[in-house]
């Protein structure tokens, strides 16, 4: 197999395990995926996966730490697509993706999620004004937890 072609299939496989990833419920401890004969391995860590985050077992109901405060309900937010770091820079001492006070489109960078060495870009999901940072930066985050809350604004998807 020439270099060129072993390094296509690598990254082929590095964005399918990252997607199954970012799919699956729970930390995942293990993911073992080859091509020939096709198989795929998934360990978790709790012999269990957890439930994803705001969808308890049924009959649970959702709970949150006291160090985890709930946004306000009606205010949207932009939420970690996996689990990992949370980052508000694109690298150490460089300026923050975004601050409150900020406008932010849909689609915009507003951070990064470190996941298995690779770095997720998080981006907003609608328009809107950043009024709280709600991770701070370079700390463990969980899937589906907000990290910014936005008050949304007409006309700031422009």
């Amino acid at each position: 197999m020439a270099d060129g072609e072993a390094e296509q299939l690598l990254d082929g496989l590095r964005r399918q395990a990252h997607r199954l990833v970012a799919d699956l419920a729970g930390p995942v401890r293990r993911v073992r995926l080859r091509s020939g004969d096709a198989a795929l391995e998934v360990e978790w860590h709790d012999p269990v996966p957890a439930p994803r985050a705001g969808h308890p077992p049924d009959g649970e109901p959702v709970t949150r730490a006291d160090s985890d405060p709930a946004p306000a309900a009606d205010r949207p937010t932009v939420r970690s697509p996996v689990v990992g770091t949370f980052y508000r820079a694109p690298e150490p001492g460089a300026a923050p993706f975004v601050a409150v006070g900020d406008l932010v489109r849909p689609g915009q960078v507003i951070g990064v999620v470190e996941a298995m060495k690779l770095m997720n870009e998080v981006t907003a999901g609608q328009a809107g004004r950043v009024v709280e940072v709600l991770v701070e930066d370079g700390k463990p985050v969980e899937y589906d937890q907000p990290l910014i809350a936005l008050d949304p604004v007409a006309g700031a998807d422009a």
